[in-house]
């Protein structure tokens, strides 16, 4: 019985010194191991040196600033762009300025168009004089209505009395030739002065305006006309 209680004792002891030695580590076991097999072991210093596997390319940024800037460059426009790529400003269009249009003697031709009344028009500087079919502008045009049409132009373009005007018209009535005159002269000027093509189509005067006489119907006495109905 006392055999028993020191055998256990001596295994109990054996137990706890085994416990209190430090662990050895993964590398000095691995090298004993090779050591006892006979093969050269690797040092820790040549484990922690070998190189870290590269990453895969599906990983890498999606687009590199070459790229970037090069498709900007494609965009022609200045754009803001944050930290993360996302544009923060729209595009800048910038106005295109278009060229100067004259002829030979120097001056800009434009035709316009009103109702049934077309006009050719030639501007080019001087007093302000406007000449229609040989005749002057008060005297073709005697209404003062008419005129101002005509004028219209200049006083919206700030240009009045710094251009002559020669104008033939044909076809329509006084009105729709004055605004025939009105939309060549409107025309002419943009060609002679492109930075004044805004202010005038702004002002709506680069537009032919669609409005024309209605077609008569058969069966009324105009366009929508009836005939007088008679009971008897």
């Amino acid at each position: 019985m006392s055999d028993n209680r020191q055998s256990l004792s001596d295994l109990a002891k054996l137990t706890e010194t085994e416990a209190e030695k430090p662990a050895e580590a993964p590398a000095q076991v691995a090298a004993a191991e090779a050591a006892e097999a006979g093969a050269p072991a690797e040092t820790p210093v040549e484990a922690e040196a070998a190189p870290a596997p590269a990453a895969p390319a599906a990983e890498a940024a999606p687009t590199s600033a070459p790229a970037r800037e090069g498709r900007e460059g494609r965009r022609g426009r200045d754009e803001e762009v944050n930290k993360n790529g996302v544009d923060t400003q729209g595009p800048q269009i910038q106005a295109i300025l278009r060229e100067q249009q004259l002829d030979k003697q120097g001056r800009a031709y434009a035709t316009g168009r009103r109702k049934d009344a077309v006009a050719r028009v030639w501007l080019k500087p001087g007093s302000g004089k406007i000449v229609v079919n040989g005749r002057d502008q008060e005297v073709y045009f005697a209404r003062p209505t008419l005129r101002l049409v005509i004028n219209q132009v200049f006083d919206i373009a700030d240009r009045k009395g710094q251009y002559d005007v020669i104008a033939t018209v044909s076809g329509g009535g006084l009105s729709g030739q004055a605004g025939a005159v009105r939309h060549g002269i409107s025309t002419a000027l943009t060609r002679y002065e492109p930075a004044l093509r805004t202010a005038i189509k702004q002002a709506g005067f680069l537009t032919r305006d669609p409005r024309v006489v209605e077609r008569k119907k058969y069966g009324r006495a105009k366009a929508r006309r009836s005939f007088q109905f008679s009971k008897r």
